[in-house]
């Protein structure tokens, strides 16, 4: 038997104008039929629609984790609000009746059943490994990298030499113009920071605030020159090196992973349990990308890792935009990306599951309990130029309290964070903090973001989220 509930299906829909439609369909009545098999693993109903003919819509579970969407309606999102519709209602416990499997169904289960079996004897005799690339090609590609990053330095000694100050209008354009040509040398995330780069010098800000921010990336990119040369050089000298894993020169460079490949370098973990802690949507005009980023906790080893979803902004209503997300994954198969702080993860096979009381207490008994630690481990981060300079800690606090200053994360040992707002999170929660709950400000665990300002060599903290023995206060969403 499936357990849904409304916020599982809402993470489902793929913009919030689609689970609005799906809700409307059910509270309307639009249902002509509403079925279930015996064991709950399929839903099946009718939905009156513009036609004579009713949508005739199916959510099958015949994989656990990896729900089958069918509906007979045009639309090209999967799920369409027909099959939100259907989903709704089940998670409200409208009464679906018990009925057997519909043939079509049931010949498409058999069709799906034959392919995976062929799949399963197929890999079987052989363990599944990445798509191989032949020496030569690869050798080939290692060098069209390495003639782009030479392109990449010749733009980058052109802007240092011309001076920032010098850099118009046209002299920009240009500049832009040249950087588009990295992306025929396999280099997309170079071209990405390249772009960053120019997006900065475009920027409103003060001429002041450009240039130092602009100095700064510069020094980032120089080492990014630097070090995609290096790593790359070493590649063409021995195709057979085994890609660094404790970095993310790879994604740096823009090496996109292969699952297979996670696989082999054992970057898999099965069965973990994933709860959410803080989720936020952002546009990256560098990428043109829409990015939906979330921060989740391992429930047993409180390790915090985040997914990005990227949505490029001319296909982004045809793409699933995510959401908040209140219920535990529980993933069968956590695919873990390399890097430091924070890896990225995805995962295969996912099943959903209420949140308790005793996961919640579980994330929380793994959060830091010192505030000097928390910053020797973003500092020892943060000193290597193409580190994440915005790391994500789950830090245990005894108090929350406004000073001076404003207001102040205390640990056990009365040790001070000072919380502000970040500029690169775009939205502000520290004016949240007086409306918080007394219980709330004293021995809970916070979801804090650093970020170093370099004007002031220091750091500052974002809260983002609280987490108690209950449940999670979202001051970011």
């Amino acid at each position: 038997m499936i357990n849904l509930s409304e916020a599982y299906v809402d993470s489902l829909a793929h913009n919030s104008a689609a689970m609005k439609n799906g809700k409307d369909l059910f509270k309307k009545k639009s249902f002509t039929k509403l079925c279930k098999t015996e064991d709950g693993k399929l839903l099946f109903g009718e939905c009156k629609g513009s036609g004579k003919e009713p949508y005739r819509c199916s959510v099958d579970w015949m994989t656990e984790g990896q729900p089958v969407f069918r509906c007979s309606c045009p639309s090209r999102q999967f799920p369409c609000k027909h099959l939100l519709g259907l989903m709704y209602a089940y998670a409200a416990e409208t009464p679906f009746e018990t009925a057997p499997i519909p043939e079509d169904i049931m010949g498409k289960r058999e069709k799906v059943e034959k392919r995976e079996q062929k799949k399963s004897e197929a890999t079987s005799k052989e363990k599944p490994t990445k798509r191989k690339t032949s020496k030569s090609a690869l050798l080939k590609k290692i060098g069209a990298q390495l003639e782009g990053i030479a392109i990449f330095e010749k733009l980058l000694h052109q802007i240092v030499q011309s001076g920032l100050g010098s850099l118009d209008k046209q002299m920009l354009k240009m500049i832009e113009d040249q950087a588009k040509q990295l992306g025929n040398y396999y280099i997309p995330g170079i071209q990405t920071a390249m772009r960053n780069l120019i997006v900065l010098l475009r920027s409103d800000e003060e001429q002041e605030t450009i240039y130092a921010k602009a100095s700064a990336y510069l020094s980032t990119l120089h080492t990014l020159l630097k070090k995609s040369r290096g790593y790359l050089q070493q590649k063409l000298d021995n195709p057979e090196q085994a890609p660094e894993l404790d970095s993310t020169i790879e994604e740096w460079i823009g090496h996109a992973w292969q699952l297979a490949e996670l696989r082999e370098c054992g970057r898999v973990q099965s069965d973990r349990d994933l709860m959410q802690l803080s989720f936020n949507s952002y546009a990256d005009e560098a990428r043109g990308e829409y990015v939906d980023e979330s921060f989740w906790a391992d429930v047993e080893s409180g390790t915090v890792y985040t997914t990005r979803t990227y949505r490029p902004f001319r296909a982004a209503k045809f793409i699933k935009e995510e959401d908040s997300y209140f219920a535990i994954v529980n993933a069968k198969e956590l695919m873990i990306y390399p890097g430091e702080l924070n890896c990225r993860i995805r995962w295969e096979g996912a099943v959903p599951r209420p949140v308790t009381e005793q996961d919640f207490q579980a994330v929380k008994s793994k959060a830091l309990s010192s505030v000097t630690e928390a910053v020797k481990i973003v500092k020892n981060q943060i000193k290597n130029p193409l580190s994440d300079k915005r790391p994500v800690l789950l830090l245990a606090y005894d108090q929350l309290m406004h000073s001076s200053n404003g207001p102040v994360l205390l640990d056990g040992q009365g040790k001070e964070l000072q919380l502000s707002d970040l500029e690169s999170v775009e939205q502000s929660t520290a004016h949240m903090l007086p409306m918080l709950h007394q219980d709330v400000l004293r021995q809970q665990a916070a979801v804090v973001r650093f970020e170093h300002d370099m004007d002031n060599n220091r750091l500052h903290a974002q809260l983002l989220s609280i987490v108690t023995d209950q449940g999670i206060i979202r001051l970011l969403y």
